[in-house]
């Protein structure tokens, strides 16, 4: 159905070419996403994380 009114809108030939690239851009999302993880502060992504979050808590 969403391919149906997107090839209407859009036309068939870019959403081929949209299928054919969907799997690359996941691929380089989720390898941005664990570089932006990993050089910056790791705890501040962490703290959101439930079961992590009491493991590194401080008394202060």
């Amino acid at each position: 159905m969403v391919q149906k009114i997107l090839s209407t809108v859009v036309g068939a030939k870019y959403v081929s070419v949209l299928r054919t690239w969907v799997p690359n851009m996941i691929t380089w999302g989720t390898v941005g996403g664990v570089a932006l993880v990993h050089f910056t502060d790791w705890r501040v992504v962490l703290d959101y994380v439930p079961y992590i979050n009491g493991k590194f808590r401080t008394d202060e």
